[in-house]
């Protein structure tokens, strides 16, 4: 039971006599947080509060603390989730975590059902520049359909060969939101939105030569952009795209289902 589910359980229970107030209010407790020895500490109550549940960045933890951190997330998230982890830190993992998945070009690993089928309307569709964008634009993808939206890919359709991306228009006008992942100089994001009529996220990589500097060239590009409705999220930023990406899919359905009553 994820955790919507048990506050409604718990809201019903009071509601039918089941249990006390007092009683609630001590499960609730439970809600808030919880210790994971003295290093960290699990936010179970997050998905009730944003619609998202809380994610494990990976690096800098050891793998016995992801592993420590998922066990106790198990059973209380539909889906719990580690990014950045690195092909070396999730053979230690396996060997710790029962079920654990691992999307190796995304490096997300997680526990979650292998084939969850889509729960919100409307589609995210991620365009990237170049191949070498790939492990930011699948951490966007991998955490959109981890989440529970529909997710459609095209990849290395880049500026410098544009008619790559002209013949997939198709792409951009099926899309409810657009992720559009690029490095060097990040020319991809404005291209894109001059062509689509639904928001547009533009997430620079550090992809690219010197005069780059690491992803900070595509990420002054992106933000001055002259192309209206984008908006940037940080380099590398795959994974916060998707969170952006499904709030404002998540809005619009509840704006949708508050002008039908």
């Amino acid at each position: 039971m994820n955790q919507p589910e048990a506050l409604k359980s718990l809201l019903e229970s009071v509601a039918n006599g089941k249990i006390t107030p007092d009683m609630a209010l001590n499960s609730l407790q439970d809600l808030k947080y919880q210790p994971v020895g003295e290093f960290a500490k699990i936010d179970h109550n997050r998905q009730i509060r944003t619609g998202f549940p809380e994610v494990i960045w990976g690096i800098g933890k050891t793998p016995e603390q992801i592993a420590q951190i998922m066990e106790v997330m198990r059973d209380k998230n539909s889906v719990v989730m580690a990014t950045r982890i690195e092909p070396s830190v999730f053979e230690i993992l396996q060997k710790k975590v029962r079920g654990l998945q691992y999307y190796d070009m995304a490096k997300i690993c997680a526990i979650a059902n292998p084939h969850i089928i889509p729960s919100f309307p409307g589609q995210i569709s991620i365009i990237s520049a170049g191949t070498a964008d790939l492990p930011v634009a699948e951490e966007a993808a991998v955490t959109a359909e981890l989440s529970g939206f529909q997710v459609q890919r095209l990849w290395d359709v880049g500026v410098a060969g544009i008619h790559r991306l002209l013949n997939n228009r198709h792409v951009i006008e099926s899309a409810s939101v657009l992720i559009v992942v690029a490095g060097m100089e990040g020319a991809l994001p404005s291209v894109v939105a001059g062509l689509a009529n639904c928001p547009v996220i533009a997430v620079p990589t550090s992809i690219g030569y010197g005069a780059s500097f690491g992803g900070l060239a595509p990420l002054l590009t992106m933000l001055n952009s002259c192309a209206a409705g984008v908006g940037v999220v940080n380099i590398d930023n795959g994974f916060g795209a998707a969170i952006l990406a499904g709030q404002i899919l998540r809005t619009s359905e509840k704006l949708r289902l508050a002008s039908s009553k």
